[in-house]
This record gives structure tokens, sequence and C-alpha cells, in this order.
């Protein structure tokens, strides 16, 4: 079997990501993919490139997706350059219909940090809407991806670049001696390796769990399932994204509008249920009263992987030498995925990093 510089585990967002920064850093990459890639998590989101409401979380999430917003332009267009595939990054404005007035004044000290702009929506941005608007932001520079077309893109791009890519594989244990592992036992046979990058998204600590038997810290990593609907809908039906309450409207370019989303936790499956359905049908509708007469055309779920915090595993693991995560990004992965897995290169390769590595390292979790 190959042995490649790197080895990766999961190919969801962060593990293509992860392979594309370390082929065009010139390393032999290796991944193994569970199923197809990209067919995970990262496919059954959204794609809003802003967490919710980020001025109520972790200023360390905020920081990794500040970084990861300066990369996606670049990266949009780099991919459909070299691809073809158009990943629809549109900066479509992210309209907040409704905050609490000292939220309002969280939002602004916090775009005030980061740069954000900022504005008072215009009684046009609520026209299609059936709400009352109340202390409503306007956001006009946040941008969203089509992440199933970002996806097959990186699939495309890291092909060429060379990638040694494993689909349908299935880890079943690692030799593991002197702290360090040596092998990786799968359904496609053994592969040795140098350095391993578990980018697992909710699986990463089932694996830990199954397949590193006597290792005591395994990260704390479940999942959080999230389902979703989407309409066909005339394009320019909405303008920008609509976030109300805890749930939220997006607009594509070709008129869909994707209706998100539940959380559920520590939900290990991705069964879609009427309850959610019921939900989130009865949301869009009375918002957007115009989906009364467009048709639903597709209702999924998929599995995040949540940590207590929201914010992510990025860094070596304290016990074996060689092993390496990008993962735990709950409902930002999409969001951070570019500067995680840069930061994460800039880790292994001793780069200057992207952000401070500190808050995403493996012991700050540890009691």
């Amino acid at each position: 079997m190959q042995n490649s510089d790197i080895t990766i585990i999961g190919g969801g967002v962060m593990g293509l990501l992860t392979a594309r920064e370390f082929l065009n850093a010139g390393a032999s990459v290796t991944l193994l993919e569970k199923n197809a890639c990209g067919q995970e998590a990262s496919w059954a989101g959204g794609g809003i490139l802003l967490p919710l409401y980020p001025w109520r979380q972790s200023p360390a999430i905020s920081d990794l997706v500040m970084a990861s917003l300066t990369l996606y332009p670049t990266l949009a267009k780099q991919l459909y350059s070299d691809t073809g595939i158009d990943c629809e990054w549109t900066q479509s404005g992210l309209l907040m219909t409704q905050m609490a007035h000292d939220e309002e004044t969280l939002a602004h000290q916090w775009a005030d940090k980061y740069d954000i702009c900022v504005q008072t929506p215009q009684s046009s941005d609520f026209a299609p809407l059936n709400i009352t608007p109340q202390h409503p932001l306007l956001l006009p520079e946040i941008a969203q991806i089509r992440n199933p077309r970002l996806l097959d893109a990186l699939k495309a791009d890291v092909l060429k670049k060379g990638l040694h890519l494993v689909e349908h594989c299935e880890i079943t244990h690692f030799t593991l001696e002197h702290q360090k592992l040596h092998d990786i036992h799968t359904s496609h046979g053994k592969f040795p390796v140098h350095e391993v990058i578990l980018t697992a998204g909710a699986w990463t600590r089932s694996i830990f769990q199954q397949c590193l038997i006597g290792v005591i810290e395994a990260p704390e990593i479940y999942p959080a399932k999230g389902q979703m609907l989407i309409f066909e809908a005339p394009p320019e039906t909405l303008k920008h994204i609509v976030l109300h309450g805890e749930h939220y409207l997006i607009p594509r370019r070709d008129g869909k509008i994707l209706v998100g989303s539940t959380v559920e936790y520590h939900v290990f499956h991705k069964d879609v249920t009427v309850e959610a359905h019921e939900s989130l049908f009865n949301f869009a509708s009375h918002l957007l009263p115009s989906l009364n007469t467009a048709p639903m055309i597709k209702h999924w779920a998929g599995l995040r992987p949540a940590t207590e915090d929201g914010v992510p595993y990025i860094g070596r693991h304290p016990e074996i030498t060689n092993l390496s995560l990008n993962a735990g990004h709950f409902r930002n992965g999409l969001t951070m995925a570019p500067a995680s897995a840069q930061l994460l290169a800039d880790i292994i390769l001793n780069r200057p990093s992207v952000v401070d590595p500190q808050a995403y390292q493996f012991f700050k979790h540890l009691s």
C-alpha cells in the first residue's frame, strides 16, 4: 500500500480542504472515506458563511471564521478556474429580523471588533416577509456558498493535484506502538502511515473508541442532528439570507430556498421526522407566504460534530505523536473550513499560523 506523507481519515469539507493544503505544500496525501466524499454534514448544511448570532459564541469561533471569510472568495475563484465548477459564492447579505435591545448592542460591538459592516435594513428588505421587525440588522457583506458544489469542486481539485483517494473504506483498527501510529487497517487492506489526521466529523470519537482501544483521551465530540427542507421558488423571491429566531431561509441563485434547521443532540441517525417537517414547513410558509404555493422538493438530515463549547479540535493529539485532529466544528464547519485546514497545516509544517492555535488544541478540553 502507498505510504503517503499525510493520511487523512474523513472526506468531508474539512478532510478535502486539509488534503488540499498539504498537496499545495508539496506533500503526498492519502484520504480514506467510509462512504463517498462529501455526503455527510458538509453536504447537508446550508452554506451560510457566518455563525448564527456569533456574539453569543466563543471568540475562538469568530477568530477562525473571520480568517476563513478572507479566504473564501479566492478559493471559490480558484476552484472555478481549475475545475470549471461554480461553487456559487454569493454575497447575499444576512438579514436578522428580531433582537432584543441589549443584544443589538452586543451585535454592534462584535461587528466593530471584526470590522463587519452593519446596516439598518430598509422597508423593502422586509417586503416579501410576514414579519414585524424588532431591532433588525442587515449584514450586507455576509456570503453563502452552495456546499454540494463546493464539495464537488474540492474533490475534483484534489484529485487533479494527486490525492490518493480511497472511498467506501471502513477503518477496523490501528497499529499503535510507543505512542505512534504505524498502520491503519481497513476494509481495503493495511495502510502504512507517517502523519495521520482525523477529520471524521461526528464519527471522530467513535473511531477512537472502536479502533484505539486503550488510548485514554478521546475527543469529546458528539452528533447533533439537523433537519432541513428546500423549496423550488422563482429566482429573486428572496434577496437576503433571513435569520428569524433560531431558524433561517437561504435563497440560492436559481430560486431554491433552503429552510433550516433543527438541532437534535446525541442522535446518531439521519432519519427525517414528521415533527421536524411540520415545524420547518410552518416556519417557512408563515415567514415567507409565497412558499405556500412553491413545491417543497426535499427533506433531509445531517449529523454535525458538536463539542461542549462549539470550539473545534485543531492540532496534535497529546499522547499519540503522529496523530492530529481537525474536527468538532458543530454548525460552523463550512464557515471555518478554509482557515481550519490552513491552521492544521501550519501546525504540522511548523509555519506561522493563520490564527493563534492555543484555543483549538486538544489539551484545552482536558479536565
